[in-house]
């Protein structure tokens, strides 16, 4: 079938006439009309856009007040447990799926990013990061310009002298807190980090009111292991819960001297000994087999502790875990009960 509008005369067709096409061209117009109220936004629908434009704008806003505080990354363990038990998580650290079995607590956030190993992270995972500061200690120097122009800052908790103090811990604590603008979140968690470590050696003196001193070892293998001394965290932690730090020798750089299984038989009958985890297997069943440690006498006539992982090299953040640790610790053998 022809359109409307062919003008050509024919038998079969009427002619077209201009009122006919004037009619069309109404029948046109008012159709436009109709579709173009249909697609055009109700009052309603303009209000609800409004909303949701301004719904946005506030969003927005309110992730520019939140970006505000600064995304650090620390391959450094121990600011990086030190910074978690504060409130402010970094956004990345490294070893994160080893950390468990080293760190223990506080425990690392989910939304944490692995940067690889801790000595060598990831150089093109960091370039994807929106790193504001980095926050290392002279060990990770080496691998600051894997992070550009982000500004690194070093921060050490460690002894200053041949002896371990409360203040070589506050200090680099109150160093974070300047680093991310919050000095008053530092004081806060010093001051709890105080209360948690009393309220711990409260609960162990209830619960083992004749023990008085600790040696502390972690095992290398069955007959090598390394006795932290005065120059380690542990001294200022067992300080602070009114007990002694028993030691066989002065330090390294790292607050532990090096020493044999026989080694041990020089510690008196009243000194505890506390073994820090983690300890494979396989050494467990080797140190058992010994019959050095037969003789020795742990677990029986002498006193011995196994403690769950706590970082060595750590800030505050260990001396509550070591604290913690020690106040649900089993003790077993000599004196103890």
């Amino acid at each position: 079938m022809l359109p409307l509008f062919y003008t050509e005369q024919s038998s079969k067709y009427p002619t077209v006439t201009s009122a006919t096409v004037t009619v069309f061209k109404w029948f046109f117009l008012s159709l436009c009309l109709v579709l173009t109220a249909c697609d055009s936004p109700t009052p309603t629908q303009k209000n609800t856009d409004q909303l949701d434009e301004s719904s946005s704008t506030l969003t927005s806003k309110a992730e520019n007040r939140h970006s505000d505080r600064l995304n650090i990354v620390s391959p450094d363990w121990g600011n990086a447990a030190t910074l978690t038990a504060m409130g402010h998580a970094p956004i990345a650290t490294g070893d994160v799926r080893v950390w468990d079995r080293w760190v223990g607590s506080p425990k690392l956030p989910t939304s944490i990013t692995d940067l690889g190993i801790r000595y060598q992270p990831n150089a093109e995972l960091i370039a994807q990061l929106p790193v504001d500061m980095v926050i290392d200690n002279y060990f990770y120097e080496h691998a600051r310009n894997l992070y550009g122009d982000v500004p690194a800052e070093s921060v050490m908790s460690a002894a200053k002298g041949e002896t371990a103090t409360w203040t070589d811990y506050t200090e680099p604590t109150r160093e974070l807190g300047a680093l991310i603008d919050n000095p008053k979140m530092a004081e806060d968690y010093i001051a709890q980090s105080q209360k948690d470590i009393r309220h711990a050696s409260q609960k162990f003196q209830q619960r083992y009111p004749k023990v008085k001193k600790f040696a502390v070892v972690q095992f290398a293998d069955a007959n090598n292991m390394r006795m932290y001394v005065a120059n380690s965290l542990f001294q200022p932690a067992l300080k602070q819960m009114d007990k002694e730090l028993v030691v066989l020798g002065k330090g390294n750089q790292w607050g532990f001297v090096p020493i044999r299984m026989g080694d041990l038989t020089k510690l008196d009958d009243e000194t505890c000994l506390l073994i820090i985890d983690p300890l494979s297997p396989i050494t467990r069943a080797e140190i058992d087999d010994s019959l050095i440690w037969q003789r020795l006498g742990y677990g029986n006539t002498r006193c011995v502790g196994e403690l769950p992982p706590v970082w060595i090299y750590g800030g505050m953040s260990s001396l509550v875990s070591l604290a913690n640790n020690l106040s649900e610790v089993s003790l077993k053998g000599g004196e103890v009960l």
